[in-house]
């Protein structure tokens, strides 16, 4: 019997991001996109940064108001951005 090297292309993307250590600026630019589609255009618009490390999501938010609101809903902002990212990233979040 003769030995394949078949994989899918999927495992294949998977092994190259994780060799050259890609996987988290593509989280950082996944999440990037689902911001806005998440929370929406006007709290995309007060927001200045958003980062991931270490499974925390910290987001910078230009508004005080703004900015106090999101910090009581982070439960919420976790929850619903890890649903839209379709998978356990996030597991908390930081308002600054």
């Amino acid at each position: 019997m003769r030995k394949t090297n078949e994989q899918s292309v999927k495992e294949v993307l998977k092994e190259l991001l994780d060799a050259y250590r890609l996987k988290s600026k593509l989280d950082e630019t996944r999440i990037r996109d689902a911001w806005a589609t998440v929370m929406g255009p006007t709290i995309a618009r007060y927001t200045q940064e958003l980062r991931l490390r270490r499974s925390k999501l910290t987001v910078v938010i230009s508004s005080a108001s703004l900015r106090q609101e999101l910090h009581f809903g982070r439960d919420k902002i976790r929850t619903n951005m890890n649903e839209a990212l379709g998978e356990e990233l996030i597991k908390d979040v930081e308002v600054r």
